[in-house]
């Protein structure tokens, strides 16, 4: 069974930074994509970040680039989301998840997900 569990969220305030982990076990990832999404106050879930796991080739959303960094350990099977210049309005729940092939932007193409971790961003 495909288990991911997200960790590394907490409180921070605006310009700072926080690192979230996604420790992925239950099956080979070498063909595989990983995805981080958040789900803000009331909206809907939104894509954040993707990269493949073999290759590392990435995808970012417009509202993260040049502040967020999404990149993988191999060794330890974990995908980690490096956020820096933190606003507000990345304040969220982020959710690790996981599909077999290419990156996507979409979260109903990923198979499995963690259980989320929270982030919040004081002004």
């Amino acid at each position: 069974q495909v288990q991911l569990v997200e960790s590394g969220g907490g409180l921070v305030q605006a310009g700072g930074s926080l690192r979230l982990s996604c420790a992925a076990s239950g099956r080979p990832f070498s063909s595989s994509a990983m995805g981080w999404f958040r789900q803000r106050p009331g909206k809907e879930r939104e894509f954040v970040a993707t990269i493949t796991w073999t290759i590392g080739l990435t995808n970012y959303a417009d509202s993260v680039k040049g502040r967020f960094t999404i990149f993988r350990d191999l060794a330890k099977n974990t995908v980690f989301l490096q956020m820096n210049s933190l606003k507000p309005e990345d304040t969220a729940v982020y959710y690790c998840a996981t599909k077999i092939g290419r990156v996507a932007v979409r979260a109903d193409e990923y198979d499995y997900w963690g259980q989320g971790t929270l982030v919040t961003v004081s002004s």
